[in-house]
């Protein structure tokens, strides 16, 4: 599922550099696709939680994920691009809660952390091999390449989830359990009514308005005004960042058991302004490998444990998806604005100021986690009392 869902997403940068755009109108329109993606996860969330049909979820918008990418290859107009990144990004927005729900309803609470673990391992595995096909093909045949391919691991995947027996879903248990005859909350009124909720999200949208800009605008540092092959090295930076992530994914699950989540989401905050220095130093085809190595741990900590977290603290009040997505959709701003900073701030001040100023974001996620860390750890714990304002609601 990894490449089909991101589609041309991590090689657009290049994508449409080689086409004329620049930095700034660049990070305009990956933050025109990010709006859209955030102004959807609340909603799909709470799709999700009142919902039997999980897995139609996951198929109808992985269809439109390359519908979407597809017509870039005919246009390279800015509304044409703006219209399919949104596209993309409403199509991702129902998807990940839609894996998380299912995941849940089969291996209920108590399997979770381990097989989300899991999940994301081989994710990020997924991802691994997609960039490197990816990059090898846009290389070889150019970036139709990229479109084919992601559409044939589209077909795998809808014939894996289609394996996936609808009974084997315990929808009661995927939506985290409660009263079945209670009313769906909002899902702001889940998020403002249970405060660790609420400082993780603050903490992951500061994080994200940071991190989401790095990885295009590394690429586009290191390959503006140099010759070789643009798509080679994107998938380089992905390749990178993911192998990491399936090594962060397997050690965040045995920390999450081990020691809760917050010291796993913590060290996760903390590699962010490290990356942020390296990147602006090392403006260098080989600086792909510390900096991507850091997003891959960074990110890769926080596939296992945000979900998780969240399934933890919301157990119980039935609130599980909606609580998700409006994370998901508070991270979101963060994530949506990352790249018109970043881009403008690249073309208006060089690329080594943009690194420094994107990474200093995480400094503000690292005073609210430790600042607050008297309120998160018993809910990162998952001691019983941890999301009790939602439950008393």
């Amino acid at each position: 599922m990894a490449d089909f869902q991101a589609g041309i997403g991590p090689f657009l940068g290049i994508f449409l550099l080689a086409h004329g755009w620049q930095s700034g109108l660049i990070g305009t329109v990956m933050t025109v696709g990010g709006v859209a993606g955030m102004i959807m996860t609340t909603p799909a969330g709470a799709l999700i939680d009142s919902t039997k049909h999980k897995r139609a979820f996951v198929i109808i918008p992985g269809i439109f994920t390359i519908l979407a990418s597809a017509i870039l290859l005919y246009s390279q107009t800015f509304w044409v691009v703006a219209a399919s990144q949104v596209a993309t990004a409403i199509a991702g927005a129902a998807i990940v809660p839609a894996v998380t729900g299912i995941t849940l309803g089969i291996a209920h609470q108590k399997g979770f952390n381990r097989q989300n673990g899991r999940n994301q391992a081989f994710n990020h595995a997924g991802n691994v091999v997609g960039a490197a096909l990816s990059g090898y093909l846009g290389w070889k045949y150019g970036f139709a390449a990229v479109f084919i391919l992601a559409a044939l691991f589209g077909i795998f995947s809808i014939a894996a989830i289609l394996m996936i027996p609808p009974k084997a879903i315990d929808h009661h248990v995927a939506r985290g359990g409660g009263d079945k005859n209670s009313k769906p909350a909002s899902a702001w009124q889940v998020l403002f009514e249970c405060k660790p909720l609420l400082v993780l999200a603050a903490a992951l949208a500061l994080f994200h308005l940071g991190n989401a800009a790095m990885l295009p605008l590394y690429g586009l540092a290191v390959v503006s005004g140099q010759e070789g092959n643009g798509t080679g090295f994107v998938a380089m930076t992905i390749i990178v960042a993911q192998a990491v992530m399936i090594v962060a994914s397997i050690v965040a699950m045995r920390m999450a058991e081990k020691e809760g989540y917050w010291l796993v989401l913590l060290i996760s905050f903390i590699a962010l302004p490290i990356r942020g220095v390296i990147a602006a130093g090392v403006i260098e085809p080989w600086g792909v490998f510390p900096v991507q190595a850091l997003d891959g741990i960074g990110a890769g900590l926080q596939s296992v444990a945000v979900p998780g977290l969240v399934a933890r603290i919301l157990n119980g009040t039935g609130r599980v998806n909606i609580g998700q997505g409006a994370v998901m959709t508070v991270q979101g701003i963060g994530a949506a604005l990352s790249p018109a900073i970043g881009g403008w701030l690249a073309q208006a001040m060089g690329y080594p100021a943009a690194f420094l100023i994107l990474g200093c974001f995480a400094i503000g996620s690292i005073a609210i986690w430790i600042g607050f860390s008297a309120l998160l750890k018993p809910a990162c714990a998952g001691e019983p009392d941890a999301g009790a304002a939602v439950v008393a609601a």
